[in-house]
Order: structure tokens, then sequence, then C-alpha cells
């Protein structure tokens, strides 16, 4: 249950388990198939910061980072594209790999714009500033990694983020009829640790952000 509204939790459940199958005992095989899989989804973070060539990400050198803006999914990247990065403002300088069901990425190690990645781009004005271009999809055993891995490579104090996703009108609760409402239109979560003034109304109740969004 949760303490506040905002509040990321998951709830227990049973579903589809069958009693007889969760007291099977694990053979060698399957567990090595289950060691297989998981290699297979764990994920890949390569960045070019300094020399240009990609390199696995390490928590032990964090870089300095001010301001990290995240667009996940494809409406949230395309507009990253169509009103900043449409410039010679930015380079790129990262990328996330990974492999599930819904997104296969290539075995190559270039940084090069692709639907199947997560993409990070700096600005050369203010190298401190970056953005994510997260068009691929990342299932729900994959987010922490994700998480753990590219937040690991920045120093947190004074680190501000910022979300940008999207979600279909129909799953926006509200007692006013959905077809009177603008759209699109954008409303706002945010911590208590922001203080800045929010660009837009803030996000009512019972709505909620899911996935790698909340994550």
């Amino acid at each position: 249950m949760a303490t506040f509204f905002g509040e990321v939790v998951v709830a227990p459940s049973r579903a589809g388990v069958d009693d007889e199958e969760e007291a099977r005992e694990e053979t060698p095989e399957d567990r090595e198939i289950r060691r297989e899989l998981e290699r297979k989804r764990e994920i890949d973070v390569l960045w070019t910061l300094k020399s240009g060539a990609s390199t696995e990400s390490s928590a032990d050198e964090p870089f300095a980072c001010s301001k990290f803006i995240v667009a996940i999914g494809r409406n949230a990247a395309a507009f990253l594209s169509s009103f900043i990065l449409d410039s010679v403002c930015w380079e790129v300088v990262g990328v996330v790999k990974l492999w599930n069901e819904w997104c296969r990425t290539s075995s190559t190690t270039n940084v090069l714009p692709t639907d199947s990645f997560c993409l990070f781009y700096r600005l050369i004005s203010d190298p401190t500033v970056l953005l994510c271009q997260c068009s691929c999809y990342v299932a729900e055993d994959q987010q922490f990694q994700w998480l753990e891995k590219v937040f690991g490579c920045m120093q947190k104090e004074g680190l501000q983020v910022t979300i940008l996703s999207t979600c279909p009108v129909a799953d926006y609760k509200t007692q006013e009829s959905t077809l009177t409402l603008p759209s699109p239109f954008l409303k706002a979560l945010k911590t208590k640790e922001f203080k800045e003034e929010v660009c837009c109304p803030l996000l009512e109740q019972p709505n909620i952000v899911r996935d790698l969004p909340a994550a």
C-alpha cells in the first residue's frame, strides 16, 4: 500500500503460478537456461565521453552532470528530436544496449542513432547537461539494472532529473469527458526536493505513472 501519492509500489501476485510447478525442483538444465537468459538480458552502457572510443560505464569515476533529461517512449523521443536535438549543439556520447522480448539490439559497439538503442547526448556548450532518448522497450526485470548502470555513472549532488513520457488519453482518469480535453496536454509529478516552479499543472489523483518513468 502506498504511503503517499506518487510512491512506486509493487503488489505481490500469484497469477499463473501452479502449486505443482512452484514445488517442482529445478534441474541443472533449468538452471543453465535461466543463467543464459539472465546473461542475455543484462544491460550494457557504453560511453564515448573522453577519447571517442566506446567504453563500458564505471561507477568508480562518476562524471559531473547538472541536468539530465530522459525521454521515454517513441513520442517523447520524437519530441526531443523535433524541438531540442534538431541543431548542431548536441553530440552523441553514449548508448544503452539491451535485449528482451520487444527489443533486439545489435552486437556492434558503434554509437549510431537507431530506434533499438537508448542514446545519450551532451550539450556542447555545457557538457554537464545530458539528454537520453529511450525509444526502445525496457522490461520490468531490467528497469532497476537500467537505472543502476545509467545513474551509477553520474555524480548525484546537485543533479536535476526531468522525465518525459506519454500515455493514451483513454488512460487518463478524470470526471470530465475525455472528448472535451485538449490533445495533447501536459501534466507533471515532482519530488519534494524540486523547489522550482512547475511549468504545467500537477497530475491529479488517482492517475499514476508506470514502468521505467515510475522507476
